[in-house]
């Protein structure tokens, strides 16, 4: 019998989506699920034996498990309301660690002007299950799907920096940041802004790396995309960590995750419309007719690879 772990989590989530019925409204292949006109419904899970890196607090372990959840809130476009978390705790938790995992929950929730709204506990092997609720306030998701080609491709801020700061952590390199490791910020505001722009054709959090980001989107979408290395801005501390450990920057910025931001595609067309919202952003690429993507470095265009879900 082939085990859970052979297979790999998204094998099992097709597996898995070949057995529930589809659902008649905008969002089950998605970062999150549209529920009735207007609500957004997401849940992701963060465990101590997977998630709790070297030197990490309780409170930044806290603090992630409900940044993973508002970030996929933040690429429908939404509103972030509420937070709920279901947590299985190690019954030799000491009463402080407990509660500084509650404590950066709600930090990460009091920055996206949402509140904890309720949960459960039982005693488990050091899990958090968050659930995030919010808004689409009489906008339009914005969905994986609806690239078109010859749409232009961006992203929100830099890549690499939490990648650079796991692997800083493991060769103990100094004086690399490691904010982006271990208190991710999602992006809601930056998702509200393109949300209200009303020309964004797709979108997606890069918390599981771009190149997963880019497939998602070509997948869903039926297109292809063509990625230019050059444009990508480099997040702190992966020039020092390449250099140090002999890793391709290319692997730090493309193919690990850590870094909550979006990827979006739009008509270049409507490029001002995205100024106009105070939106800073980057143009990495543009929508195509393949049926796969590429990374371009120079005049060398390669397929581009499978990220390290």
């Amino acid at each position: 019998m082939v085990s859970a772990g052979d297979l790999g989590e998204r094998e099992l989530i097709r597996k898995a989506m070949n057995i529930v019925r589809p659902y008649p409204f905008p969002g089950q292949t998605d970062d999150a699920v549209l529920f009735g006109e207007d609500m957004v419904v997401c849940t992701d899970i963060v465990s101590l034996e997977r998630h709790f890196s070297k030197g990490m607090s309780y409170e930044e372990f806290g603090w992630t498990a409900a940044a993973v959840n508002y970030s996929d809130i933040a690429s429908m476009g939404a509103r972030p309301l509420g937070f709920l978390a279901a947590m299985s705790v190690p019954k030799d938790i000491s009463e402080e660690n407990f509660l500084d995992m509650i404590s950066g929950m709600e930090e990460c929730t009091k920055m996206c002007d949402a509140f904890i709204i309720g949960g459960d506990t039982k005693f488990g092997a050091g899990m958090i299950a968050g659930t995030a609720i919010g808004s689409l306030e009489g906008r339009k998701p914005l969905l994986r799907s609806g690239a078109r080609p010859g749409d232009m491709v961006a992203i929100t801020g830099s890549l690499g920096s939490a990648a650079a700061g796991y692997f800083a952590l493991e060769n103990n390199i100094d004086n690399i940041p490691l904010t982006s490791l271990r208190t991710p910020t999602p992006r809601t505001k930056e998702g509200l802004a393109l949300s209200r722009s009303g020309v964004v054709t797709s979108c997606m959090d890069l918390s599981d790396g771009l190149a997963e980001g880019v497939k998602g989107i070509c997948s869903a979408s039926r297109v292809g995309m063509d990625i230019h290395m050059d444009f990508i801005p480099e997040g702190e501390g992966v020039d020092l960590v390449s250099a140090r450990t002999g890793m391709d920057k290319k692997d730090l910025m493309l193919y690990w995750g850590g870094d909550y931001e979006l990827l979006f595609t739009f008509s270049k067309e409507n490029l001002n419309a995205l100024y106009d919202n105070d939106i800073d952003f980057s143009i990495i690429g543009r929508v195509t007719n393949d049926n796969c993507s590429y990374i371009n470095e120079g005049v060398e265009r390669t397929v581009m690879k499978d990220g390290r879900y």
